[in-house]
Protein backbone atom coordinates (compact mmCIF):
# COMPACT_ATOMS: atom_id res chain seq x y z
CA UNK A 1 0.00 0.00 0.00
CA UNK A 2 1.28 3.39 -1.17
CA UNK A 3 -0.55 5.95 1.15
CA UNK A 4 1.85 9.12 0.87
CA UNK A 5 3.73 10.67 -2.67
CA UNK A 6 6.77 12.85 -1.49
CA UNK A 7 8.10 15.20 -4.04
CA UNK A 8 11.15 13.10 -5.41
CA UNK A 9 8.10 10.32 -5.53
CA UNK A 10 6.25 12.81 -7.12
CA UNK A 11 8.96 13.95 -9.84
CA UNK A 12 9.16 10.43 -11.16
CA UNK A 13 5.77 9.47 -11.82
CA UNK A 14 5.68 12.86 -14.32
CA UNK A 15 8.56 11.92 -15.86
CA UNK A 16 7.49 8.55 -16.15
CA UNK A 17 4.17 9.79 -17.65
CA UNK A 18 6.05 12.02 -19.84
CA UNK A 19 8.02 9.28 -21.16
CA UNK A 20 5.10 6.82 -21.91
CA UNK A 21 4.07 9.59 -24.26
CA UNK A 22 7.44 10.30 -26.23
CA UNK A 23 7.08 6.42 -26.54
CA UNK A 24 3.74 6.97 -28.00
CA UNK A 25 3.52 10.15 -29.51
CA UNK A 26 3.67 8.83 -33.15
CA UNK A 27 0.75 6.77 -32.66
CA UNK A 28 -1.48 9.39 -30.95
CA UNK A 29 -0.38 11.87 -34.10
CA UNK A 30 -1.94 8.59 -36.57
CA UNK A 31 -5.12 9.45 -34.34
CA UNK A 32 -5.91 12.47 -36.47
CA UNK A 33 -8.54 11.33 -38.31
CA UNK A 34 -8.16 14.93 -40.93
CA UNK A 35 -5.94 13.33 -44.07
CA UNK A 36 -4.04 16.65 -43.91
CA UNK A 37 -0.58 16.39 -42.57
CA UNK A 38 -0.99 17.97 -38.74
CA UNK A 39 -1.38 15.09 -37.03
CA UNK A 40 0.77 16.36 -34.14
CA UNK A 41 -1.26 15.81 -30.88
CA UNK A 42 1.29 13.15 -29.64
CA UNK A 43 4.54 15.61 -30.73
CA UNK A 44 3.01 18.86 -28.90
CA UNK A 45 1.61 16.84 -25.92
CA UNK A 46 5.36 15.66 -25.30
CA UNK A 47 7.02 18.44 -25.97
CA UNK A 48 4.60 20.49 -23.85
CA UNK A 49 5.02 17.60 -20.74
CA UNK A 50 8.64 17.66 -21.39
CA UNK A 51 8.98 21.14 -20.42
CA UNK A 52 8.20 20.40 -17.29
CA UNK A 53 10.56 17.56 -16.60
CA UNK A 54 13.48 19.91 -17.97
CA UNK A 55 11.97 22.33 -15.06
CA UNK A 56 11.81 19.90 -12.19
CA UNK A 57 15.44 18.17 -13.34
CA UNK A 58 16.71 21.61 -13.46
CA UNK A 59 15.25 22.46 -10.11
CA UNK A 60 14.40 19.57 -7.96
CA UNK A 61 11.82 20.94 -5.65
CA UNK A 62 11.53 19.14 -2.47
CA UNK A 63 7.75 19.62 -1.57
CA UNK A 64 4.78 18.37 -3.28
CA UNK A 65 4.12 21.67 -4.10
CA UNK A 66 6.66 22.98 -5.04
CA UNK A 67 6.44 20.26 -7.70
CA UNK A 68 3.19 21.25 -9.05
CA UNK A 69 4.23 24.85 -9.28
CA UNK A 70 7.63 24.29 -11.14
CA UNK A 71 5.65 21.68 -13.60
CA UNK A 72 2.84 24.07 -13.86
CA UNK A 73 4.60 26.75 -14.70
CA UNK A 74 6.87 25.22 -17.53
CA UNK A 75 4.07 23.37 -19.17
CA UNK A 76 2.43 26.56 -19.39
CA UNK A 77 5.18 28.03 -20.83
CA UNK A 78 6.05 24.96 -23.28
CA UNK A 79 2.52 24.36 -24.10
CA UNK A 80 2.04 23.66 -28.39
CA UNK A 81 -1.27 23.18 -29.80
CA UNK A 82 -4.64 22.77 -28.33
CA UNK A 83 -3.79 19.41 -26.91
CA UNK A 84 -0.94 20.63 -25.13
CA UNK A 85 -2.54 23.75 -23.55
CA UNK A 86 -5.22 21.60 -22.03
CA UNK A 87 -2.64 19.17 -20.64
CA UNK A 88 -0.83 22.31 -18.90
CA UNK A 89 -4.16 23.50 -17.90
CA UNK A 90 -4.71 20.63 -16.22
CA UNK A 91 -1.53 20.84 -14.53
CA UNK A 92 -2.05 24.26 -13.78
CA UNK A 93 -5.77 23.83 -12.01
CA UNK A 94 -4.10 20.85 -9.96
CA UNK A 95 -0.65 22.77 -8.96
CA UNK A 96 -3.29 25.40 -7.23
CA UNK A 97 -4.94 22.32 -5.17
CA UNK A 98 -1.69 20.90 -4.21
CA UNK A 99 -0.67 24.21 -1.69
CA UNK A 100 0.68 23.82 1.63
CA UNK A 101 1.48 19.84 0.51
CA UNK A 102 4.73 18.21 1.59
CA UNK A 103 3.71 15.09 1.29
CA UNK A 104 0.86 13.90 -1.31
CA UNK A 105 -2.22 11.77 -0.11
CA UNK A 106 -4.91 10.56 -1.98
CA UNK A 107 -7.48 13.01 -1.22
CA UNK A 108 -4.87 15.75 -2.19
CA UNK A 109 -4.34 13.91 -5.62
CA UNK A 110 -7.86 12.88 -6.28
CA UNK A 111 -8.94 16.90 -5.40
CA UNK A 112 -5.74 18.43 -7.71
CA UNK A 113 -7.69 16.31 -10.79
CA UNK A 114 -10.67 17.67 -10.26
CA UNK A 115 -9.29 20.94 -9.85
CA UNK A 116 -7.18 20.30 -12.99
CA UNK A 117 -10.02 19.45 -14.69
CA UNK A 118 -12.45 22.94 -13.81
CA UNK A 119 -9.70 24.70 -15.17
CA UNK A 120 -9.18 23.01 -18.50
CA UNK A 121 -13.08 23.44 -18.81
CA UNK A 122 -12.78 27.32 -17.83
CA UNK A 123 -10.73 28.00 -20.45
CA UNK A 124 -12.26 26.40 -23.25
CA UNK A 125 -14.59 28.52 -25.07
CA UNK A 126 -16.83 25.94 -26.04
CA UNK A 127 -16.12 22.80 -24.17
CA UNK A 128 -16.65 19.88 -26.85
CA UNK A 129 -17.40 15.88 -25.57
CA UNK A 130 -15.43 13.37 -26.38
CA UNK A 131 -12.24 14.77 -26.22
CA UNK A 132 -9.48 14.89 -23.76
CA UNK A 133 -11.77 17.65 -21.55
CA UNK A 134 -14.23 14.30 -21.24
CA UNK A 135 -11.64 11.55 -20.44
CA UNK A 136 -10.25 13.81 -17.59
CA UNK A 137 -13.10 14.44 -16.16
CA UNK A 138 -14.49 11.27 -15.88
CA UNK A 139 -10.75 10.29 -14.59
CA UNK A 140 -11.13 12.93 -11.81
CA UNK A 141 -14.78 12.22 -10.78
CA UNK A 142 -13.55 8.39 -10.52
CA UNK A 143 -10.58 9.56 -8.46
CA UNK A 144 -13.59 11.49 -5.97
CA UNK A 145 -15.53 8.76 -5.43
CA UNK A 146 -12.50 6.44 -4.10
CA UNK A 147 -11.17 8.97 -2.29
CA UNK A 148 -14.00 8.91 -0.23
CA UNK A 149 -13.18 5.39 1.34
CA UNK A 150 -9.91 4.85 -0.25
CA UNK A 151 -6.44 5.55 0.53
CA UNK A 152 -4.07 3.47 -1.50
CA UNK A 153 -2.40 5.51 -4.38
CA UNK A 154 -1.81 1.48 -5.95
CA UNK A 155 -5.77 1.21 -6.03
CA UNK A 156 -6.37 4.85 -7.13
CA UNK A 157 -4.45 4.54 -10.06
CA UNK A 158 -5.92 1.17 -11.18
CA UNK A 159 -9.48 2.99 -10.07
CA UNK A 160 -8.39 5.96 -12.77
CA UNK A 161 -6.86 3.76 -15.82
CA UNK A 162 -10.29 1.73 -15.59
CA UNK A 163 -12.12 4.86 -15.87
CA UNK A 164 -10.33 6.52 -17.89
CA UNK A 165 -9.91 3.68 -20.70
CA UNK A 166 -13.47 3.69 -20.65
CA UNK A 167 -14.49 6.94 -21.36
CA UNK A 168 -11.76 6.95 -24.04
CA UNK A 169 -13.12 4.14 -25.44
CA UNK A 170 -16.72 6.03 -25.77
CA UNK A 171 -15.00 8.82 -27.45
CA UNK A 172 -15.38 7.02 -30.52
CA UNK A 173 -19.30 7.48 -30.18
CA UNK A 174 -19.47 11.14 -28.48
CA UNK A 175 -17.95 12.30 -31.49
CA UNK A 176 -19.22 11.65 -35.27
CA UNK A 177 -15.95 12.28 -36.40
CA UNK A 178 -14.41 10.05 -34.30
CA UNK A 179 -16.99 7.42 -35.42
CA UNK A 180 -16.51 7.60 -39.04
CA UNK A 181 -12.85 7.32 -38.58
CA UNK A 182 -13.55 4.67 -35.72
CA UNK A 183 -10.89 5.66 -33.56
CA UNK A 184 -10.56 7.85 -30.29
CA UNK A 185 -9.47 10.90 -29.40
CA UNK A 186 -5.50 11.67 -29.75
CA UNK A 187 -5.83 13.77 -26.92
CA UNK A 188 -7.51 11.74 -24.27
CA UNK A 189 -5.20 8.92 -25.55
CA UNK A 190 -2.16 10.90 -24.96
CA UNK A 191 -3.90 11.85 -21.76
CA UNK A 192 -3.99 7.79 -21.06
CA UNK A 193 -0.57 7.13 -21.51
CA UNK A 194 0.62 10.03 -18.95
CA UNK A 195 -1.39 8.54 -16.28
CA UNK A 196 -0.39 5.05 -17.34
CA UNK A 197 3.38 6.08 -17.20
CA UNK A 198 2.62 7.52 -13.49
CA UNK A 199 1.40 4.01 -12.48
CA UNK A 200 4.20 2.13 -14.09
CA UNK A 201 6.49 4.15 -11.61
CA UNK A 202 4.43 3.36 -8.85
CA UNK A 203 4.68 -0.32 -9.49
CA UNK A 204 8.55 -0.09 -9.40
CA UNK A 205 8.71 0.06 -13.40
CA UNK A 206 9.20 3.73 -14.57
CA UNK A 207 9.17 3.95 -18.24
CA UNK A 208 12.45 5.78 -19.96
CA UNK A 209 12.89 6.46 -23.07
CA UNK A 210 15.63 5.31 -25.45
CA UNK A 211 17.42 7.02 -28.41
CA UNK A 212 15.39 4.54 -30.57
CA UNK A 213 12.02 5.47 -28.79
CA UNK A 214 12.53 9.09 -29.35
CA UNK A 215 13.59 8.90 -33.24
CA UNK A 216 11.90 6.92 -36.22
CA UNK A 217 14.70 4.54 -37.87
CA UNK A 218 15.20 6.94 -40.11
CA UNK A 219 17.26 9.33 -38.01
CA UNK A 220 20.65 9.19 -37.31
CA UNK A 221 21.53 7.23 -34.11
CA UNK A 222 23.55 9.76 -33.05
CA UNK A 223 24.84 7.33 -29.77
CA UNK A 224 27.03 5.87 -32.58
CA UNK A 225 29.16 9.02 -31.94
CA UNK A 226 31.54 9.41 -29.14
CA UNK A 227 32.04 12.41 -27.85
CA UNK A 228 35.42 13.09 -29.07
CA UNK A 229 33.83 12.71 -32.66
CA UNK A 230 32.31 16.60 -31.26
CA UNK A 231 35.32 19.11 -32.83
CA UNK A 232 33.37 22.19 -31.13
CA UNK A 233 31.56 22.01 -27.88
CA UNK A 234 28.97 25.15 -28.12
CA UNK A 235 25.98 24.51 -30.89
CA UNK A 236 25.51 28.52 -31.30
CA UNK A 237 22.57 29.94 -32.93
CA UNK A 238 21.47 33.78 -32.79
CA UNK A 239 19.20 36.63 -34.75
CA UNK A 240 20.18 39.93 -34.26
CA UNK A 241 18.92 42.81 -35.24
CA UNK A 242 21.15 45.17 -38.44
CA UNK A 243 20.96 48.61 -36.75
CA UNK A 244 23.96 49.48 -38.44
CA UNK A 245 25.95 49.68 -41.70
CA UNK A 246 28.38 47.19 -40.81
CA UNK A 247 29.48 44.32 -43.65
CA UNK A 248 27.51 41.46 -42.40
CA UNK A 249 30.59 39.61 -44.06
CA UNK A 250 32.92 40.28 -41.96
CA UNK A 251 31.04 38.39 -39.34
CA UNK A 252 30.23 35.39 -41.68
CA UNK A 253 34.33 35.43 -41.99
CA UNK A 254 34.71 35.58 -38.10
CA UNK A 255 32.47 33.12 -37.57
CA UNK A 256 33.96 30.61 -39.98
CA UNK A 257 37.20 31.17 -38.35
CA UNK A 258 36.22 29.94 -34.74
CA UNK A 259 34.13 27.07 -35.77
CA UNK A 260 32.37 24.66 -38.46
CA UNK A 261 28.67 23.88 -39.49
CA UNK A 262 28.24 27.69 -40.02
CA UNK A 263 24.61 28.67 -41.58
CA UNK A 264 24.78 32.10 -42.12
CA UNK A 265 21.76 34.15 -43.81
CA UNK A 266 21.16 37.64 -43.53
CA UNK A 267 18.61 40.53 -44.87
CA UNK A 268 18.19 44.35 -44.81
CA UNK A 269 16.85 43.57 -41.12
CA UNK A 270 18.24 40.60 -39.41
CA UNK A 271 21.20 38.28 -39.33
CA UNK A 272 20.68 34.95 -38.81
CA UNK A 273 23.62 32.64 -37.74
CA UNK A 274 24.63 29.25 -36.64
CA UNK A 275 27.81 27.46 -35.61
CA UNK A 276 29.12 25.20 -33.96
CA UNK A 277 32.31 26.41 -31.68
CA UNK A 278 34.08 26.84 -28.32
CA UNK A 279 34.06 30.61 -27.95
CA UNK A 280 30.36 31.29 -27.72
CA UNK A 281 30.82 34.15 -26.32
CA UNK A 282 33.15 36.03 -28.32
CA UNK A 283 30.82 35.30 -30.89
CA UNK A 284 28.07 36.90 -29.62
CA UNK A 285 29.93 39.80 -28.50
CA UNK A 286 31.14 40.23 -32.05
CA UNK A 287 27.36 39.86 -33.13
CA UNK A 288 26.11 42.75 -30.71
CA UNK A 289 28.38 44.87 -32.92
CA UNK A 290 25.51 44.83 -35.45
CA UNK A 291 22.71 45.46 -33.21
CA UNK A 292 20.14 43.82 -30.24
CA UNK A 293 19.93 40.43 -30.15
CA UNK A 294 16.44 39.07 -30.99
CA UNK A 295 17.01 35.55 -29.75
CA UNK A 296 19.97 33.33 -28.56
CA UNK A 297 20.24 29.54 -28.07
CA UNK A 298 23.65 27.72 -27.03
CA UNK A 299 23.34 23.78 -26.66
CA UNK A 300 26.50 21.96 -24.87
CA UNK A 301 26.47 19.16 -27.43
CA UNK A 302 28.83 17.16 -25.24
CA UNK A 303 26.21 16.80 -22.52
CA UNK A 304 23.01 17.45 -24.65
CA UNK A 305 21.66 20.20 -22.11
CA UNK A 306 20.00 22.83 -23.73
CA UNK A 307 19.51 26.61 -22.51
CA UNK A 308 18.56 29.73 -23.49
CA UNK A 309 20.99 33.14 -23.45
CA UNK A 310 19.69 35.79 -23.31
CA UNK A 311 22.21 38.52 -21.71
CA UNK A 312 26.08 37.92 -21.50
CA UNK A 313 28.27 39.68 -18.33
CA UNK A 314 31.42 40.70 -20.12
CA UNK A 315 34.45 40.70 -18.18
CA UNK A 316 37.11 43.56 -18.18
CA UNK A 317 38.52 42.45 -21.58
CA UNK A 318 35.23 43.03 -23.47
CA UNK A 319 34.39 39.06 -23.56
CA UNK A 320 31.40 37.59 -22.94
CA UNK A 321 31.47 34.87 -20.60
CA UNK A 322 31.85 31.43 -22.43
CA UNK A 323 29.54 29.54 -20.13
CA UNK A 324 25.77 29.01 -21.23
CA UNK A 325 23.60 30.94 -18.37
CA UNK A 326 20.07 29.79 -17.67
CA UNK A 327 16.99 31.18 -19.42
CA UNK A 328 14.85 33.66 -17.01
CA UNK A 329 11.50 32.81 -16.31
CA UNK A 330 9.79 35.50 -18.31
CA UNK A 331 11.59 36.96 -21.03
CA UNK A 332 12.71 40.44 -21.10
CA UNK A 333 10.39 42.78 -21.54
CA UNK A 334 10.68 45.96 -24.15
CA UNK A 335 9.01 49.28 -22.90
CA UNK A 336 6.41 50.35 -24.55
CA UNK A 337 6.93 53.18 -26.88
CA UNK A 338 3.71 53.14 -28.40
CA UNK A 339 0.26 52.24 -27.64
CA UNK A 340 -0.23 49.32 -30.06
CA UNK A 341 2.10 46.57 -31.13
CA UNK A 342 1.12 43.23 -33.15
CA UNK A 343 3.32 39.84 -33.32
CA UNK A 344 2.09 37.69 -36.22
CA UNK A 345 2.85 33.92 -36.54
CA UNK A 346 3.87 32.27 -39.77
CA UNK A 347 6.12 30.27 -41.64
CA UNK A 348 7.63 31.02 -44.77
CA UNK A 349 10.01 33.46 -46.06
CA UNK A 350 7.50 34.91 -48.32
CA UNK A 351 4.87 35.31 -45.89
CA UNK A 352 6.74 36.54 -43.28
CA UNK A 353 7.56 39.43 -45.68
CA UNK A 354 4.10 39.98 -46.23
CA UNK A 355 3.69 40.46 -42.19
CA UNK A 356 6.67 42.46 -41.95
CA UNK A 357 5.53 44.82 -44.72
CA UNK A 358 2.07 45.68 -43.05
CA UNK A 359 3.78 46.65 -40.11
CA UNK A 360 3.87 43.15 -37.90
CA UNK A 361 6.35 44.13 -35.05
CA UNK A 362 7.69 40.33 -34.68
CA UNK A 363 6.98 37.35 -36.04
CA UNK A 364 7.28 33.99 -34.62
CA UNK A 365 7.79 31.06 -37.08
CA UNK A 366 5.11 28.70 -37.36
CA UNK A 367 1.77 27.16 -38.43
CA UNK A 368 0.86 23.61 -39.74
CA UNK A 369 2.49 20.83 -38.39
CA UNK A 370 4.97 23.29 -36.36
CA UNK A 371 3.01 24.64 -32.99
CA UNK A 372 5.20 27.26 -31.72
CA UNK A 373 4.69 26.95 -28.00
CA UNK A 374 3.07 29.68 -25.28
CA UNK A 375 6.79 30.66 -24.42
CA UNK A 376 7.65 31.40 -28.38
CA UNK A 377 4.69 33.56 -28.44
CA UNK A 378 5.29 35.38 -25.50
CA UNK A 379 9.15 35.79 -26.13
CA UNK A 380 7.64 37.90 -28.95
CA UNK A 381 5.18 39.53 -26.81
CA UNK A 382 8.07 40.99 -24.65
CA UNK A 383 10.10 42.26 -27.32
CA UNK A 384 7.08 44.24 -28.90
CA UNK A 385 7.49 48.17 -27.74
CA UNK A 386 3.99 48.83 -26.97
CA UNK A 387 1.51 48.51 -24.46
CA UNK A 388 -0.50 46.40 -25.81
CA UNK A 389 -0.05 43.81 -28.20
CA UNK A 390 -2.31 42.14 -30.25
CA UNK A 391 -1.08 38.46 -31.52
CA UNK A 392 -2.29 37.39 -34.71
CA UNK A 393 -1.75 33.23 -34.37
CA UNK A 394 -3.05 32.59 -38.13
CA UNK A 395 -3.83 28.86 -37.64
CA UNK A 396 -6.67 27.25 -35.23
CA UNK A 397 -4.30 24.92 -33.61
CA UNK A 398 -2.17 27.88 -32.29
CA UNK A 399 -5.02 30.39 -31.27
CA UNK A 400 -5.08 28.72 -27.57
CA UNK A 401 -1.47 28.80 -27.22
CA UNK A 402 -1.45 32.59 -27.62
CA UNK A 403 -3.92 33.06 -25.28
CA UNK A 404 -2.11 31.95 -22.38
CA UNK A 405 0.19 34.35 -22.79
CA UNK A 406 -1.48 37.61 -21.26
CA UNK A 407 -1.24 36.24 -17.70
CA UNK A 408 2.32 35.96 -18.13
CA UNK A 409 3.53 39.19 -19.06
CA UNK A 410 2.60 43.33 -17.66
CA UNK A 411 1.69 43.97 -21.49
CA UNK A 412 -2.02 43.66 -22.27
CA UNK A 413 -2.16 40.52 -24.73
CA UNK A 414 -5.07 40.19 -27.18
CA UNK A 415 -5.14 37.09 -29.78
CA UNK A 416 -7.15 38.09 -32.53
CA UNK A 417 -9.02 34.43 -33.72
CA UNK A 418 -7.24 34.50 -36.83
CA UNK A 419 -7.19 30.97 -38.40
CA UNK A 420 -5.29 31.32 -41.56
CA UNK A 421 -2.44 33.01 -42.82
CA UNK A 422 -5.15 35.29 -45.55
CA UNK A 423 -7.47 35.90 -42.12
CA UNK A 424 -4.17 37.17 -40.40
CA UNK A 425 -3.24 39.76 -43.82
CA UNK A 426 -6.93 41.24 -43.85
CA UNK A 427 -6.97 41.56 -40.17
CA UNK A 428 -3.27 43.81 -40.07
CA UNK A 429 -4.29 45.78 -43.53
CA UNK A 430 -7.40 47.00 -41.42
CA UNK A 431 -5.30 47.90 -38.27
CA UNK A 432 -5.97 51.51 -37.40
CA UNK A 433 -3.90 53.08 -34.10
CA UNK A 434 -6.03 55.83 -33.91
CA UNK A 435 -9.20 53.22 -32.58
CA UNK A 436 -9.69 52.55 -29.13
CA UNK A 437 -8.36 49.03 -27.71
CA UNK A 438 -12.19 47.69 -27.47
CA UNK A 439 -13.03 49.24 -31.21
CA UNK A 440 -9.67 48.16 -32.57
CA UNK A 441 -10.30 44.51 -31.57
CA UNK A 442 -13.45 44.25 -33.14
CA UNK A 443 -12.09 45.64 -36.16
CA UNK A 444 -9.72 43.59 -36.62
CA UNK A 445 -11.47 39.90 -35.15
CA UNK A 446 -14.22 41.78 -37.97
CA UNK A 447 -11.63 41.45 -40.63
CA UNK A 448 -11.11 38.16 -40.70
CA UNK A 449 -14.62 37.46 -41.37
CA UNK A 450 -14.35 39.66 -44.53
CA UNK A 451 -11.68 36.45 -46.51
CA UNK A 452 -12.33 32.94 -47.29
CA UNK A 453 -9.40 31.05 -47.56
CA UNK A 454 -8.63 27.85 -49.83
CA UNK A 455 -5.97 25.67 -49.03
CA UNK A 456 -4.08 23.13 -51.31
CA UNK A 457 -2.03 20.65 -49.74
CA UNK A 458 -1.66 16.81 -50.20
CA UNK A 459 -3.19 13.36 -48.21
CA UNK A 460 -0.39 12.61 -45.96
CA UNK A 461 -2.73 8.90 -45.06
CA UNK A 462 -5.69 7.05 -46.87
CA UNK A 463 -8.72 8.31 -45.60
CA UNK A 464 -13.03 8.09 -46.06
CA UNK A 465 -13.22 11.02 -44.48
CA UNK A 466 -17.24 12.09 -44.47
CA UNK A 467 -18.30 10.25 -47.29
CA UNK A 468 -15.17 11.20 -49.71
CA UNK A 469 -12.44 8.42 -50.46
CA UNK A 470 -9.15 9.90 -50.39
CA UNK A 471 -5.73 8.38 -51.24
CA UNK A 472 -2.37 9.45 -49.69
CA UNK A 473 -0.39 11.54 -51.58
CA UNK A 474 -3.15 13.15 -53.71
CA UNK A 475 -3.64 16.80 -54.03
CA UNK A 476 -6.13 18.26 -51.45
CA UNK A 477 -7.98 21.59 -51.02
CA UNK A 478 -9.47 22.79 -48.53
CA UNK A 479 -12.11 25.34 -47.88
CA UNK A 480 -12.56 27.23 -44.53
CA UNK A 481 -11.28 24.65 -42.51
CA UNK A 482 -13.36 21.80 -44.80
CA UNK A 483 -12.51 19.75 -47.81
CA UNK A 484 -13.44 20.76 -51.10
CA UNK A 485 -12.04 17.38 -53.09
CA UNK A 486 -9.15 15.13 -53.42
CA UNK A 487 -7.19 13.73 -56.41
CA UNK A 488 -4.20 13.64 -58.72
CA UNK A 489 -5.43 16.54 -60.60
CA UNK A 490 -4.88 20.13 -59.85
CA UNK A 491 -6.90 21.88 -62.36
CA UNK A 492 -9.89 19.90 -61.22
CA UNK A 493 -9.70 20.79 -57.75
CA UNK A 494 -8.39 24.65 -58.57
CA UNK A 495 -11.65 24.25 -60.44
CA UNK A 496 -13.73 23.21 -57.33
CA UNK A 497 -12.29 25.87 -55.37
CA UNK A 498 -12.89 28.74 -58.11
CA UNK A 499 -17.31 27.28 -58.13
CA UNK A 500 -16.71 27.66 -53.94
CA UNK A 501 -15.26 31.24 -54.32
CA UNK A 502 -18.12 32.05 -57.05
CA UNK A 503 -20.77 31.84 -54.53
CA UNK A 504 -19.80 35.40 -52.95
CA UNK A 505 -18.80 38.23 -54.58
CA UNK A 506 -15.08 38.25 -54.92
CA UNK A 507 -12.84 41.77 -55.54
CA UNK A 508 -10.00 40.79 -54.30
CA UNK A 509 -8.40 37.25 -54.75
CA UNK A 510 -4.23 36.59 -53.60
CA UNK A 511 -2.49 33.22 -54.32
CA UNK A 512 0.02 32.31 -51.62
CA UNK A 513 2.65 30.11 -53.20
CA UNK A 514 4.76 27.27 -51.55
CA UNK A 515 7.97 26.77 -51.10
CA UNK A 516 7.20 23.59 -53.62
CA UNK A 517 5.88 25.60 -56.45
CA UNK A 518 7.84 27.66 -59.14
CA UNK A 519 6.97 31.19 -59.95
CA UNK A 520 5.64 29.55 -63.81
CA UNK A 521 3.19 27.39 -62.18
CA UNK A 522 1.60 29.94 -59.80
CA UNK A 523 1.37 32.43 -62.15
CA UNK A 524 -0.45 29.83 -64.44
CA UNK A 525 -2.75 29.27 -61.08
CA UNK A 526 -3.37 32.97 -60.97
CA UNK A 527 -4.36 33.57 -63.98
CA UNK A 528 -7.21 30.87 -63.78
CA UNK A 529 -8.46 33.11 -61.35
CA UNK A 530 -8.36 36.05 -63.80
CA UNK A 531 -10.24 34.15 -66.49
CA UNK A 532 -12.58 32.93 -63.16
CA UNK A 533 -13.47 36.01 -62.10
CA UNK A 534 -12.33 38.63 -64.81
CA UNK A 535 -13.86 41.81 -62.51
CA UNK A 536 -11.35 40.95 -59.46
CA UNK A 537 -7.75 41.71 -59.09
CA UNK A 538 -5.80 38.44 -58.84
CA UNK A 539 -2.57 38.29 -57.84
CA UNK A 540 0.47 35.52 -57.20
CA UNK A 541 2.67 36.12 -54.18
CA UNK A 542 5.55 34.35 -53.00
CA UNK A 543 4.74 33.20 -49.48
CA UNK A 544 7.17 29.70 -49.85
CA UNK A 545 5.14 28.55 -46.92
CA UNK A 546 5.73 24.92 -46.36
CA UNK A 547 2.95 21.99 -46.34
CA UNK A 548 0.50 23.96 -48.57
CA UNK A 549 1.01 24.42 -52.32
CA UNK A 550 -0.98 27.40 -52.52
CA UNK A 551 -3.07 29.63 -49.91
CA UNK A 552 -5.90 31.33 -51.70
CA UNK A 553 -7.68 33.95 -50.38
CA UNK A 554 -10.84 35.64 -51.80
CA UNK A 555 -12.59 38.78 -50.30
Amino acid sequence: MIQYIDAAAYIEMIKSGAALIERNKQFVNELNVFPVPDGDTGTNMSMTINAGVTALSQKAPKTVTAVADTAAGALLRGARGNSGVILSLLFRGMSKALKSVTEMTVVDFSAALSEGVTAAYKAVMRPTEGTILTVSRLVAEAAARYSESGEDFMELFETLISAGDEALAGTTEQNPVLKKAGVVDSGGQGYMFLLKGMYACLQGDPVTVSGNDARGSDHADFAAFRDEDITFTYCTEFIVNRENRRSPEALRDYLSGVGDSLVFVEDDEIIKAHVHTDQPGDVLTQALKYGSFVSVKIENMRNQHTQLVFTSESDEGGKATEEPVSAPETPVEAAPEKKYGTVAVCAGEGIGEVFRNLGADALVTGGQTMNPSTEDILTAVQSVPAEVVFVLPNNKNIIMAAQQCDRLTEKTVIVIPSKTIPQGVSSLISFDDSLSTEELTEALTEATKSVKTAQITYASRDSDFDGLKINAGEYLALLEGGIVGSGRDLAELLSSVSRRFAEDDCEVITVYYGEDVDEYSANAVAAKFRSDFPDADVTAVYGGQPVYYYMISAE
